[in-house]
Parts: C-alpha cells; structure tokens; sequence
C-alpha cells in the first residue's frame, strides 16, 4: 500500500502505511530530534485529511492515561518485551482511549515497528508542541516558591501579552512551583526567560563576594 505518511528521512522509516501521496502541508514550526520528525510526519498527514484536532484528542487522552499509570510508561519503554507483546499492550492502550484516529494507530504501529516506543511521551509532546504554534499560541510558564492563585497568573500575562514578547501570539499561562527558588518568580516565554527569584539574587550578591574577596 502506498505511505500513510510522506516519507522523511531515513530516521524515520515507513512511519505507516495506507495514505496516498500528495503535497505535504507546512508544518508551523520546525521540530529537531527523532520526535519531532514522528510529531511533524503525524501533523502533515492529519492536516491532509483535516483530522488535526481529532489526533490532538486522542494523543491528549493517550497522554493522560500514561500519566496515571506508570506501568504503561515503563512498559513503553521496555526493550526486552518482544514487538508482538507491544503491539497486544498499544490494542489495549488504544482501546481504553476511545475509538481513534487511524492515524493514531498507524503512529503507534510505525513506532512498534521502528522500535521506537520508548520516544512516545516525547512525540506526543511535540505534537502538542506543533498544535500550539499552529493555533498561534505561545506558552508563559511562571515558576514560583509557591502556587500562585489565577487572578496572579493573568496578571501577569496580562502584562507580558502587551509586550513584544509576546510576538503578538496568545499566551498560554501555567504555573510551575520550585521551592528552591526561594521567592520571587522565573519568567519562560517562548525561549526567553527573565528570572526575578530570590535564589538568582542571592547568587549575585554570593559572586559580587566572592569577586570582591
């Protein structure tokens, strides 16, 4: 049967099978790493058959399930549970997770056949990854000592939204919490940061001393 997927590059073989050619959709942004090339290859094939939110679902839903249970994740991981052992446990993974895409099948066959399942958080990720650009968005992560409430956190979007880092996309706010920072809070948005916790202060006045001395 002709590819599921448009063939990439030798990293990525036979991702799966049943999708005739045509011209690939242009990915919003640009993943590296084995992931990314499974994540990308994905995205251009739902595109194709305008199931991107339908995938999405299913991966979100796949995601939660591996999150609860640990098991599975190990079990992904596994390289001495044999292929036709894996391929039973992806039928009962899948299953729990509803009536899926068949290009969510076909992702999990490919990465059986590859020996690649051990990369699946990873892909699910990026294809998260891909879905947030391709919906214009950019996520805002607020690292804090403590939990900070949601008025905090939109407030702080709400500030960062008028800035231009923001690149005039919409921030998707979380809140990390990191007790070693001690106070104050790390700024990530997009690949930028701006670390206003205690701890990055502390290590500045430790260096003015220890330069000092």
């Amino acid at each position: 049967m002709a590819s599921q997927f448009t063939r990439l590059s030798t990293a990525v073989p036979k991702l799966a099978r049943g999708y005739a050619a045509a011209a690939a959709p242009k990915a919003p942004i640009t993943l590296f790493g084995l992931d990314g090339r499974y994540a990308t290859a994905l995205y251009t094939a739902a595109a194709r058959q305008n199931a991107l939110e339908a995938v999405e679902r299913d991966l979100t839903q796949i995601q939660s399930l591996i999150a609860k249970d640990k098991a599975v994740q190990s079990f992904l991981e596994n390289p001495t549970v044999t292929r036709q052992a894996k391929a039973e446990g992806i039928n009962a993974l899948l299953s729990k997770a509803g009536k899926v895409s068949p290009l969510t099948k076909n992702l999990f066959e490919a990465l059986n056949e590859n020996s690649r399942l051990d990369q699946t958080v990873k892909v699910l990720g990026a294809y998260a990854e891909l879905m947030s650009a391709h919906r214009n968005e950019l996520p805002l992560i607020v690292t804090s000592a403590k939990s900070l409430d949601k008025p905090t956190l939109n407030k702080i979007a709400d500030a960062l939204q008028k800035s231009k880092l923001a690149e005039g996309k919409k921030l998707l706010v979380s809140n990390k919490v990191k007790p070693d920072i001690l106070g104050g809070i790390l700024v990530e948005i997009g690949d930028k940061s701006i670390d206003l916790t205690v701890s990055a202060k502390v290590a500045k006045l430790n260096k003015l001393i220890t330069d000092s001395v």
